[in-house]
This record gives structure tokens, C-alpha cells and sequence, in this order.
């Protein structure tokens, strides 16, 4: 039997890989649209998951599956990367980082509804908190804020919750790998026709940074991110590992300040640091 010590390992590797995926995205889409970002991302990540799959000789999921994988697809492959980058267009990504504060929240719902997993009363108590939290700064206004991109993020880490807690549900039987492999796929025929409408005109104005956000959102974001976070969830539990997100708003402002030059507001790191001694609270009652 796998020690808790191994899911709350694995995720934080997750953790650590998606924390540059917001930064990424952001200098992804001053080269690509939104719409061929999110597809092309997913195409190549599901070029790897498939050799991988077809090397392994993995079997296919069964039929009672493919609803589950298809809220996965909605929730991660699709939902996700499309509304952060539309959002990207609108907010810098130390101001949509912000709302990975709500992450932990929006699983430990859908770990309920979705999972069967039962929480205390106080864990809820801290998780509103820490979502209250984001919601004032977001109101407040840090110079940044642009209603369509809060909007955008929003449903965004509403969809990511439910992709998250739905896949590691599959990954109890299927394995982390195998379900976001899996979920690539069964998105496949809806990117490549999207990848072909939207392919850029000339390439000659896409910048090495914008290939480089390209090829790490595909990569890492899409798929070894995945690997860790869905084992670290299947192993630990949804709702407790999930709470593993507080430390995402940390690794992704200091991407964003050193490696984009973005402003961070004092008040993006007291609202962040604000959430995270709330969702720290919320761990220890899940």
C-alpha cells in the first residue's frame, strides 16, 4: 500500500510543474492565439500520451469510463487552457495567479460531489475564507483587474476542480498518466480541426519566448504535469493533496516578477499569503 507521504510528494511535484504554466501561457499568447494555443498544446500533448500509451501496449479504458474521461477532457485539456489564455489577453498572469487561491476550494467541492469524500465542517469554514479572500482583492482592484479576464478566470478554476477531482477518481484504477493520456485522446478529433482554422498566417512574428510558452504548456502543463498530480490525488486524497495549491500562488508570482519582469503588487502577496495561512487551516481538517 502507497504512504500518504508518496501522494503528498507527487503532488507537489504537480504543483511545482503547473506553477509555471499561467506565466507560460502568458508570453505564449503575444505570438499564438488563444484558440490555437489551447489546441495546438493538446495536440502535440496527446502525440506524446498516444507513443507512450502504444509503447506500454496499454489497454483501453473501459466503456463506463469514457463519460468520466470526457469531464476530464472538458474540465483540463479543453476548459482550462482556453479561458486562461482568453484571460491572459485581458490580466497580466501575476494578477490571474491570484486565483489559483481558489483551486483548493473549487477541488475540494467536486472531490464531494464527485469523489464521495467527506470533510469537516471547519474545512469548509477556512476554504470560504480564503476564496472570500480572492474575491475582495479581485473587487479592490490592484491596477491590473479587468472584469471579462476575472470572469474568464473564474470559470476556469471552476472547470479545472472538476477536471481535477474527476481524474484522480480514474486514476484510483487507471493510473495518472493513463487517465490525462486518455482524455487527450478523446479531445483529439475537436483540437485538430481547431488547429487547422486557427494556424497563424506567417511565423516569422512568433518569438522564440512565444514557442518556448508553447512547448512548455505542451510538454509539462499538458501532460508530466499531470503524471504526479493525479497519483498525488489518487493517493493522498482529493480534497487533502488539493490543498497543496496554496504553495502554486507563491512558485507563479515569482515566475511572473523574475522571469516576465510583471509588477506584483503588494497586495497580490498579502491576498496570496492571506489564502494560503486559510487553505493551510482547511488541509489539516480534511
Amino acid at each position: 500500500m502507497q504512504s500518504a507521504g508518496s501522494g503528498w510528494g507527487n503532488g507537489l511535484l504537480g504543483v511545482i510543474i503547473f506553477s509555471g504554466s499561467l506565466p507560460a501561457t502568458r508570453v505564449a499568447v503575444g505570438g499564438f492565439s488563444a484558440l490555437f494555443l489551447t489546441s495546438a498544446r493538446a495536440v502535440i500533448a496527446t502525440l506524446i500520451g498516444a507513443a507512450v500509451l502504444f509503447l506500454i501496449r496499454q489497454s483501453r479504458p473501459e466503456r463506463r469510463d469514457l463519460a468520466s474521461l470526457a469531464i476530464v477532457s472538458i474540465g483540463v485539456v479543453v476548459g482550462f487552457p482556453l479561458l486562461t489564455a482568453l484571460a491572459l489577453q485581458h490580466i497580466t498572469s501575476a494578477h490571474s495567479i491570484v486565483f489559483v487561491g481558489l483551486l483548493p476550494l473549487s477541488t475540494a467541492i467536486f472531490a464531494v460531489l464527485r469523489g464521495g469524500e467527506r470533510p469537516k465542517p471547519l474545512f469548509w469554514l477556512f476554504a470560504i475564507l480564503g476564496s472570500a479572500t480572492v474575491a475582495a482583492f479581485t473587487l479592490s482592484g490592484d491596477g491590473s483587474a479587468s472584469l471579462i479576464g476575472d470572469l474568464l478566470m473564474i470559470a476556469a478554476i471552476v472547470l479545472c476542480g472538476l477536471g481535477y477531482a474527476e481524474g484522480a477518481v480514474l486514476s484510483r484504477r487507471l493510473g495518472g498518466w493513463q487517465v490525462i493520456s486518455w482524455a487527450l485522446l478523446l479531445a483529439l478529433p475537436l483540437m485538430v480541426p481547431v488547429v487547422v482554422l486557427t494556424w497563424p498566417p506567417a511565423w516569422s512574428g512568433v518569438d522564440a519566448p512565444a514557442w518556448i510558452g508553447l512547448a512548455y504548456v505542451s510538454v509539462f502543463s499538458m501532460f508530466v504535469g499531470f503524471i504526479f498530480w493525479y497519483r498525488g490525488l489518487a493517493i493522498g486524497g482529493i480534497a487533502r493533496v488539493g490543498q497543496l495549491q496554496q504553495l502554486q500562488p507563491f512558485f507563479g508570482l515569482a515566475l511572473a516578477g523574475f522571469l516576465l519582469h510583471e509588477p506584483v503588487a503588494w497586495s497580490m502577496i498579502a491576498a496570496t499569503a492571506l489564502v494560503v495561512v486559510c487553505v493551510f487551516f482547511a488541509r489539516r481538517f480534511a
